[in-house]
């Protein structure tokens, strides 16, 4: 009998690992591939990318907001994988109607460290999730490690239309924190809300996300009509920054580019 406890607190039980599994979330679905697992992967929605020639083909059952009921229903999974974030309560229930459901919901770096051990349990790969973990958390200390004694603050924007950004209760804001990042923002509620340009003036860095909005250099400018310098903004890689799960292995890396550079002469000092 396998036996886990999900991000709801729900406990999942199966008799046997899952031969044929849903995934509603794209980093899930990347993660389960990462996991050797792709051949178990019956179903996925339109928004799994990633790995984009082993998802050739692949049934899709709508989107992380959109589930056909029809189309799972004609998939006869015996687990589907949600996020608490991406997907909705009502799907929730009408899934958990049909068969067995675990839902997702990392806010923290360690959080989503458990989250990969525990999905790893869930589906007879604890070995496989367990290696993938030593990788990021050699790559996360490697970070540590790269900024230490750093620290900027920042705006991470996720949409326009309007302006967008996300609160101190993310899992965004958790992944910039171990790159030093400080969100200025950290006390806004609701989790993501929405600003004025104003506000962002005299943030270290504003960074603009590659995605659920996909910004573009005349979003930059607008910006710097409303006053922020130009040289504070940066493009940035909404799936490193967000997702969680294989993804983090390669997240880590990144987000050190994204710390600024330690002040002049602040390096070691010279030997004798």
């Amino acid at each position: 009998m396998i036996e886990v406890t999900d991000g709801r607190g729900a406990v999942i039980r199966l008799a046997t690992p899952p031969r044929r599994i849903v995934s509603l979330v794209p980093s899930t679905t990347e993660t389960l591939f990462a996991l050797g697992l792709g051949d178990r992967v019956v179903g996925v929605t339109r928004f799994c990318v990633h790995p984009a020639e082993a998802l050739r083909g692949l049934p899709r059952v709508g989107g992380t907001k959109d589930l056909d009921l029809d189309r799972l229903d004609a998939l006869h999974p015996d687990l589907v994988i949600g996020n608490a974030e991406e997907n909705t309560r009502e799907i929730f229930d009408a899934v958990e109607a049909r068969c067995p459901l675990y839902v997702a919901f990392p806010r923290t770096v360690d959080e989503a460290l458990d989250d990969l051990s525990t999905t790893g349990r869930l589906v007879g790969a604890s070995a496989q999730a367990e290696a993938l973990r030593s990788t990021i958390e050699a790559r996360r200390a490697a970070l540590a490690a790269r900024v230490a004694g750093r620290r900027f603050t920042y705006a991470y924007l996720i949409w326009r239309g309007p302006w967008m950004a996300v609160s101190g209760d993310t899992f965004i804001a958790a992944m910039l924190a171990e790159a030093g990042g400080v969100n200025a923002f950290a006390e806004r509620q609701p989790r993501y809300f929405t600003l004025a340009p104003a506000e962002l003036v005299g943030v270290d860095r504003v960074l603009l996300s590659s995605e659920p909005f996909p910004f573009k250099p005349r979003h930059a400018a607008e910006l710097a009509e409303a006053g922020v310098d130009p040289g504070r903004v940066a493009f940035v890689d909404g799936e490193l920054c967000s997702w969680h799960g294989a993804r983090m292995a390669r997240a880590f890396p990144y987000l050190g580019t994204l710390t600024p550079p330690p002040p002049a002469g602040s390096g070691p000092p010279p030997g004798p």
